[in-house]
């Protein structure tokens, strides 16, 4: 009786690690859509965009060259599937802190002004972002500024 609790156990443990992993990774492809999204909403997806978002996924994530590319893969394949950027947003939203959310808005900031300008479908889409993200306009512009200070001359 004794053992057979143990492995009940360590089964739910092990399910439980599984269901962490398994959430964090969705976690992961949703953040990664969302900054693909906004690199690709001015029409253009240059390389600059692409080694920005490998560096934030790579410093927010702790994953491999190798891994971020096949990241942006399943991000880009999930987005393409998806009607809308709600399912992304909401699972952001059910797991991260508002601090938590702010640094993804930042990390679409970064992504923006990787090329050193600001385009107006980018700038609607970072807003849409915040208000999916429930958060307040203030928190979206300190955000931009943190950003904006960072990359000064």
């Amino acid at each position: 009786m004794f053992k057979l609790k143990k492995r009940l156990l360590e089964k739910y443990e092990i399910d439980s690690i599984s269901q962490e992993r398994d959430e964090f990774e969705r976690i992961q492809v949703a953040t990664c859509a969302l900054l693909l999204e906004v690199a690709k909403s001015d029409y253009e997806f240059s390389s600059i965009e692409k080694t920005t978002i490998a560096a934030i996924l790579k410093k927010e994530f702790q994953i491999s060259a190798e891994a971020i590319e096949e990241l942006m893969e399943i991000a880009k394949m999930q987005r393409e599937e998806s009607i809308d950027l709600w399912e992304f947003t909401h699972l952001i939203n059910e797991n991260y802190s508002k601090e938590e959310k702010i640094k993804v808005v930042e990390a679409a900031w970064k992504v923006i002004y990787a090329d050193k300008k600001l385009d107006k479908y980018e700038d609607h889409l970072v807003h849409k972002f915040a208000r999916l993200l429930r958060l307040r306009h203030s928190d979206l512009i300190e955000a931009k500024l943190r950003v904006l200070d960072k990359i000064k001359p």
